[in-house]
């Protein structure tokens, strides 16, 4: 099976952890399943500058054109966005941009089978579109924002429902997006939830006697209840309401691991609170080294206000960590019984009583890991290799017979 895999939510060179989980869910289907050959197209926002002060942009202009992660080939030509008044019309320089680069590639021997495409907006239209003009069958996984905020403006949610028709089949990454995208029109038979899974051997399970060894290793606070936040810093990530619920907790520390637009706003926040002493800052973590501070740490905070499916959270659990999140979207999935940790409703007071409830009964951290161990990415990688065998048995006599021989249900 030959998977072209097409999503602007993918990492490269300059920004490793970029749409991760997208890399993470090829990585451990073609681990599962060898025969299955994936090339992937991760376009760029075009922009001509590398210098570190215009930022973000700057970091798509350092992006390599071709690079290899993992065995995996990945191209990343540009495209075309403009900033504020571009959403109707990036779908279109998305469109341009990808057909460009299949027939570059084609031109050169590249075959593929079927599109494997994540996020509708505006990537999910223009894989319609490149599939129909190239006839091949797609799919489009739903991520988050896509379905729980895009569609809150006309014209993107008018072309969503239209890919909704069109795709060979729907995906989302938890059943509350799911239910919503029927909501917005797409058939319950063509719309499957495929949660992500954890990688329980990356994500290694601390011991409570191994965590203060752990902690000297990171120089963190020995006497302290520890608590992370990961994710990037903005508002939607609520870290300022985390920061503001240790004023009723002395006796905690919290790290913020990762980077983002809010962070002077953060930093100024703590300091008018004098709460400089309980908070650090870690910055952008790879994620072997995002589990030594899960590890070292006492429980997981996550205060979003939207989520699809929050991948930290598994990951703080595999490492032993209970987790305190707010009871948004597909977060429910996730943490379904005291050895998760709690659901909360998203202020600074839930938050603050939440500590103080979850270190009233904190879970045993064996008990969290093994929780976290039924969230491997088996069962999501069957289901998907399924899915796509299915699919391509449909007009392609080859998979059809491999269908038989595999005794997939189609």
């Amino acid at each position: 099976m030959k998977l072209l895999t097409i999503s602007t939510l993918y990492p490269n060179a300059a920004d490793p952890k970029h749409g991760i989980f997208v890399e993470t869910r090829l990585r451990q289907l073609k681990k599962k399943y060898p025969d299955v050959k994936v090339t992937v197209i991760a376009p760029v926002p075009w922009f001509p500058f590398k210098h570190e002060r215009f930022g973000q942009y700057a970091k798509f202009a350092s992006v390599p054109y071709f690079e290899h992660r993992h065995d995996i080939a990945i191209y990343h030509p540009r495209y075309v966005v403009l900033p504020k008044i571009g959403m109707n019309i990036t779908p279109i320089t998305l469109q341009a941009c990808l057909n460009r680069q299949i027939k570059l590639l084609v031109r050169h021997g590249f075959k593929f089978d079927l599109i494997d495409g994540h996020y509708y907006f505006p990537d999910g239209v223009a894989i319609a579109a490149v599939a129909k003009q190239w006839n091949k069958p797609f799919t489009v996984t739903a991520r988050g924002t896509d379905i729980n905020l895009i569609p809150q403006f006309k014209k993107p949610l008018k072309d969503i429902k239209q890919v909704f028709q069109q795709s060979n089949h729907n995906l989302a990454v938890c059943e509350a997006l799911r239910q919503e995208m029927i909501l917005h029109g797409a058939v319950p038979s063509t719309v499957t939830t495929s949660r992500n899974g954890v990688d329980l051997t990356l994500f290694r399970f601390t011991a409570k006697n191994e965590q203060q060894q752990l902690r000297q290793k990171l120089k963190l606070p020995l006497d302290k209840k520890l608590l992370i936040s990961v994710g990037l810093l903005t508002e939607r990530k609520g870290q300022s309401l985390t920061i503001d619920a240790l004023k009723n907790h002395p006796d905690a520390h919290l790290l913020l691991a990762g980077t983002g637009p809010d962070r002077k706003a953060l930093e100024s926040q703590i300091a008018a609170n004098n709460l400089g002493q309980q908070v650090t800052f870690l910055g952008g973590l790879e994620q072997a080294r995002l589990a030594d501070y899960f590890g070292a740490c006492d429980a997981s905070i996550l205060a979003s206000n939207r989520e699809g499916w929050a991948n930290v959270l598994l990951e703080s659990m595999a490492c032993g960590t209970p987790v305190i999140a707010t009871n948004i979207w597909g977060t429910p999935e996730i943490v379904k019984s005291p050895e998760a940790g709690l659901l909360i409703d998203r202020s600074s007071d839930a938050i603050s009583n939440g500590i103080s409830q979850l270190f009233n009964a904190l879970p045993n951290r064996d008990a969290t890991r093994r929780y976290a161990e039924q969230y491997s990415w088996d069962e999501t990688s069957t289901q998907l290799y399924n899915l796509f065998i299915g699919i391509l048995s449909r007009t392609n006599p080859i998979y059809r017979q491999a269908a038989v021989d595999k005794e997939i249900v189609l």
